[in-house]
């Protein structure tokens, strides 16, 4: 019935079996970043306006957290992070500041946290609805 030379006492059950990658992720040192929310809405605002927000953040690893980078994906955004690590347990946060001039409608943005995590990049993302003054 199988073919190959395959008999029945070598029929995989389709399962790994890999206990040194399964146990290894949980005891190794690493930090870990989590957020208490990965996206905000700034809602409706006038066209010029700049609003800012902190994605406030832990290291709920096991190591030392060091944030290398946050990328922006929009010349309309500034960042500011922390810049010394932080160490297990410890409490952080990353403010951004959007400038909606120049933009109206519908703004979908994001920025790129770049850290010793694993993963090593985490999107944050934040939205607004940019109207005309004669819109508002």
């Amino acid at each position: 019935m199988w073919s190959c030379g395959d008999d029945e006492s070598k029929i995989s059950t389709g399962l790994v079996n890999n206990p040194a990658s399964a146990t290894e992720s949980a005891n190794s040192k690493e930090p870990k970043i989590e957020f208490a929310v990965y996206e905000h809405d700034f809602g409706k605002m006038i066209q010029g306006e700049q609003v800012s927000f902190t994605f406030k953040f832990k290291n709920t690893g096991n190591a030392p957290l060091i944030i290398t980078a946050v990328e922006k994906t929009c010349g309309c955004t500034d960042t500011k992070f922390p810049r010394e690590p932080l160490k297990p347990g410890e409490e952080g946060g990353i403010t951004i500041t959007y400038d909606s001039k120049g933009h109206k409608g519908f703004q979908n943005k994001r920025v790129i946290v770049k850290a010793n995590t694993n993963p090593s990049e985490t999107i944050l993302k934040f939205k607004a609805q940019v109207q005309t003054v004669d819109n508002f």
